[in-house]
C-alpha cells in the first residue's frame, strides 16, 4: 500500500477520546515521517456526523458502507451509545466485511461489544471496560473475556479496555509498523507515558476500590503502603493488629479479596513499577526500597504481575 489505511468506526454516543486518542497518535507518526503515512478515516453510517458522549460533534470523512478494502487497520471506538450501536443490523455487518478485508482488526472499550456482535470474537481472549466486562461475558459467552489487561492481542484482532488504553494499543501498532523509535516520538510528542505493556492492569490496587470499611484492615493497608521496606509477613502484620495470623487473613479476604501476603506482594511490584517509570535508581536501590531481598525477588513478582522483567518495563516507560 502507498499509505496504511486505517478506518475508525464512530456513531452516536460514541466516547470522543477513544477516537482521538488514536487519531492524534497515527496523525503523529505521519509527522515523524511514517513510511508509508497513515490515511486516517472517521466512518459513521450514512457518513452522518456523530454527536459524542461528551455532547461535542465529529464531523465523518466517510459513509462507512461506502468504505471498501483492502485496508490496514478497522477499530472501532467505544462509548455509552455501544449497545445501540451493537444492535444496528447496518453497523454490524459493514464491520463485518470490512474486517474480512482488514490486516488487522481492533476495538476500544465498548467497541468489543460491536466486534461481538459481528461474530468477531468467538473463541478469542478479549478486554474492555472493566466495567463492563462481565456483561460482555455474559451477553456473549463464547467470547474470553479478561478484565484485567489494557490491551490484548489475539491473533489479528486486537482490544483495548477503554479511553486512553487506545493510546497504548495505537503505539503499540505504530511500534510494530514503524518501530520503537517512531512511536517513542509520538509518545514524547503527546507527553504521555511511552507505550504501557498490554498486560498491564487496567486499576492500580491503589486506585481500584475505595479504602476499606474495616478500620483494623485500613490500618493494616496504610502500614503496609507506607512501609514497604519493613517486616510485612503475615505473622509480623498480625503482631500489629493484635490478632491471629487466620483472624487477619480471614479480613483480608473478606475487605480485599487476597491474602496479607498477596496484598503485600503487589503494593511492592506496583510501587517498584513507579520506581522504574520516573527514577533512575539501580535495580538493586528499587528492590530494596520497595522491600524485595533481592533483585531476582523483584524480577519474578514483575514477571508474574505484569508478563515482562523489570529492565524491558523500565525500557519502554522511561523517555531519557
Amino acid at each position: 500500500m502507498a499509505v496504511r489505511r486505517f478506518v475508525i468506526v464512530g456513531y452516536d454516543a460514541a466516547e470522543l477520546l477513544d477516537i482521538a486518542c488514536v487519531t492524534s497518535s497515527l496523525i503523529g507518526a505521519n509527522l515523524h515521517g511514517a513510511a508509508p503515512p497513515y490515511e486516517v478515516c472517521l466512518a459513521t453510517p450514512g457518513g452522518h456526523p456523530i454527536t459524542c458522549a461528551s455532547g461535542l460533534t465529529l464531523q465523518a470523512q466517510e459513509a462507512l458502507e461506502r468504505i471498501t478494502g483492502p485496508l490496514d487497520t478497522l477499530m472501532v471506538s467505544g462509548g455509552i451509545g455501544h449497545e445501540a450501536a451493537a444492535a444496528d443490523r447496518l453497523i454490524v455487518a459493514h464491520v463485518r466485511r470490512l474486517a474480512r478485508e482488514s490486516r488487522r482488526v481492533a476495538s476500544v472499550c465498548t467497541g468489543a461489544w460491536i466486534l461481538a456482535a459481528a461474530g468477531l470474537l468467538n473463541g478469542r481472549r478479549v478486554t474492555t471496560h472493566w466495567r463492563e466486562a462481565q456483561d460482555l461475558a455474559v451477553r456473549h459467552p463464547e467470547v474470553v473475556v479478561d478484565a484485567d489487561p489494557i490491551f490484548i492481542r489475539d491473533g489479528n484482532v486486537a482490544t483495548a479496555a477503554g479511553v486512553t488504553s487506545a493510546l497504548d494499543l495505537t503505539l503499540a501498532f505504530i511500534e510494530e509498523d514503524h518501530g520503537v523509535e517512531t512511536a517513542r516520538w509520538v509518545a514524547r510528542h503527546l507527553v504521555t507515558y511511552l507505550q504501557r505493556p498490554g498486560n498491564q492492569a487496567q486499576m492500580s490496587m491503589f486506585t481500584a476500590a475505595p479504602p476499606p470499611s474495616d478500620g483494623l484492615v485500613r490500618q493494616i493497608v496504610d502500614h503496609i503502603t507506607a512501609h514497604l521496606d519493613a517486616d510485612l509477613s503475615t505473622a509480623g502484620l498480625a503482631a500489629l493488629a493484635g490478632v491471629s495470623e487466620r483472624h487477619l487473613t480471614r479480613l483480608f479476604l473478606k475487605h480485599l479479596g487476597r491474602t496479607p501476603g498477596r496484598f503485600v506482594r503487589q503494593a511492592r511490584t506496583e510501587a517498584a513499577a513507579h520506581l522504574l517509570a520516573s527514577t533512575t535508581l539501580p535495580m538493586t536501590g528499587v528492590a530494596a526500597r520497595c522491600g524485595f531481598g533481592t533483585t531476582e525477588t523483584l524480577r519474578q513478582a514483575f514477571v508474574a504481575h505484569y508478563g515482562i522483567p523489570p529492565s524491558q518495563y523500565r525500557l519502554t516507560q522511561s523517555s531519557t
